[in-house]
């Protein structure tokens, strides 16, 4: 007899998304002249296609 895995659950909630792209839209702004702010824009408009 094989059992079946269990049904994977959503961690994050649709509201998660925006509370999350606030916080990245706020630390992008205080690290403007720091290299790695490409990666927290990156971030910043991925979660903006799931939210």
């Amino acid at each position: 007899m094989t059992k079946e895995p269990t049904r994977s659950r959503a961690v994050f909630s649709t509201e998660d998304f925006g509370l999350m792209k606030e916080a990245v839209a706020d630390y992008l702004r205080k690290v403007a002249d720091d290299p790695k702010s490409v990666k927290f824009a990156n971030l910043y408009h991925r979660l903006g296609r799931l939210g």
